[in-house]
């Protein structure tokens, strides 16, 4: 089933959803970019990982079946705490664990040298709302803005502040930034909002070469069907983050529009 949304779906911003979305969507970009630049140029898909601590997880309440234990003992009264203990009762405390984080990113690397061309991020939760992770990816941005490789930046979260530019009032929901390295510090921004379609925008390559082209919205659609997203969201609730008020209005009358009741579910209702 397509998606109701002409542009972005605001739904899959959702932490419970993103990063099924986010590995599916760099899988995409690669499979779109690789026959457009056969036989010079390959596209690689890397990881970095990094460990952040002693912050709130952004993945509190969403289900990770492989961090889960199950308690075997049951809790017990009856232990020996001590005369300090008796006088008073414990509270219960966080303690700041390590997450160890896994983010993909795509590199494209001519086939005969092995140099890095382009780098391409799709922006993630960690990337902008966590202070350790946004150091770590400003680290790497500011790199690769020093160096010969292009960079191609494509931020679809709406919350969180976006990656710094130098002009001030630029508004936008989502952006796609293309960043050639022989015009730097000028760059292209692609700034879009929720109503709008998701635009096709270039890849650089060296000067002078044919530039591939993303269409980010046909792969968009895409991984909503293929993902069975129309079978995991619940469209009679609002989306995560939220929406201004003028932007939750549209959303609501183009849910209804496509046919979509917005009832709450029994379980909901008072």
């Amino acid at each position: 089933m397509p998606s109701p949304f002409p542009g972005m779906n605001p739904y899959l911003e959702h932490l419970a959803l993103w990063s099924g979305v986010y590995h599916r969507l760099i899988t995409a970009i690669a499979n779109q970019i690789a026959p457009q630049i056969r036989p010079k140029y390959i596209v690689a898909i890397e990881e970095r990982v990094y460990e952040v601590s002693g912050e709130t997880s952004l993945l509190v309440g969403v289900l990770d079946v492989s961090m889960q234990r199950v308690q075997t003992t049951k809790p017990t009264s009856n232990l020996n705490l001590g005369v300090a203990a008796v006088a008073s009762q414990p509270i219960e405390v966080t303690l700041p664990l390590s997450e160890t984080l896994t983010e993909g990113y795509l590199e494209i690397r001519a086939v005969a040298t092995g140099e890095v061309i382009t780098a391409i991020e799709v922006l993630s939760p960690k990337n902008k709302l966590s202070a350790a992770g946004r150091l770590q990816y400003e680290t790497k941005r500011q790199k690769v803005l020093g160096s010969a490789t292009h960079l191609v930046e494509i931020d679809l979260l709406r919350q969180g502040e976006p990656m710094p530019i130098l002009e001030q009032g630029i508004q936008s929901h989502y952006r796609i930034l293309v960043s050639r390295s022989e015009i730097r510090p000028k760059a292209q921004l692609y700034g879009f909002n929720l109503p709008q379609r998701v635009p096709v925008f270039p890849v650089p390559l060296e000067a002078s070469e044919a530039e591939p082209l993303v269409d980010l919205q046909r792969s968009i659609d895409e991984i909503y069907d293929q993902g069975g997203y129309d079978l995991r969201i619940d469209y009679s609730r609002e989306p995560v983050p939220g929406l201004a008020e003028t932007d939750a209005l549209w959303v609501k009358e183009l849910l209804r529009s496509r046919g979509f009741s917005l009832e709450p579910p029994e379980e909901g209702r008072n």
